[in-house]
């Protein structure tokens, strides 16, 4: 289901929000013209931090843009296993005004450094089973180089600046609290 829904016949715009309130929209679309050719849309950057399920299916649908060629998604995901250790689940916390404010600023670093249309940053917060994402981001350009280097960028950089914390809960009981290495606030060991 996309968050826009435009009828041909009236032109009539309409929103369709997900209920978590963590949803922030940057952009929004200029209203609908009769001729849906020249609808024309804003980028648009759209950061969620949420504790609900991640579908890859419902963030590459929000970059989807006529005038792009290429919608590039990084989907990161809990693996079972951490140094020999089976892991069962992360967990995620976060300051989210301040997370969020971070992922803004990447968004408008990628936007000075590539041509991108539309960027999403979704982050999953609280427990995160093995296979499940917890995160995805998707850019969309009209050509793939950038919205490739774009999604790299943000993932590294997102790793690097942004707040949010992650614990692994292994098999046997046992948790532990990891930090990134390519963290900023990482001391040197």
């Amino acid at each position: 289901m996309s968050s826009w829904e435009i009828s041909s016949s009236s032109c009539k715009q309409e929103t369709k929000l997900p209920l978590s309130p963590q949803l922030v929209e940057d952009n929004a679309f200029q209203p609908c013209r009769k001729n849906m050719d020249e609808v024309e849309e804003k980028s648009k950057d759209i950061i969620k931090c949420t504790a609900e399920k991640l579908s890859v299916d419902e963030v590459s649908q929000l970059v989807i843009s006529p005038v792009c060629g290429a919608v590039s998604l990084f989907v990161g995901t809990t693996r079972n296993n951490f140094e020999g250790k089976k892991v069962i689940s992360l967990e995620y916390e976060a300051y989210i005004p301040m997370a969020e404010n971070e992922i803004r600023k990447i968004c408008s670093d990628i936007r000075q450094k590539w041509p991108v249309k539309h960027i999403a940053v979704f982050h999953r917060l609280g427990l995160v089973p093995v296979s499940e994402a917890s995160i995805i981001i998707a850019v969309s350009s009209a050509h793939r180089a950038a919205s490739l280097a774009a999604v790299s960028y943000a993932i590294d950089t997102l790793k690097a600046k942004v707040p949010i914390w992650k614990k692994e809960i292994y098999e046997e009981s046992s948790s532990s609290w990891k930090r990134n290495k390519e963290c900023f606030w990482a001391s040197s060991d």
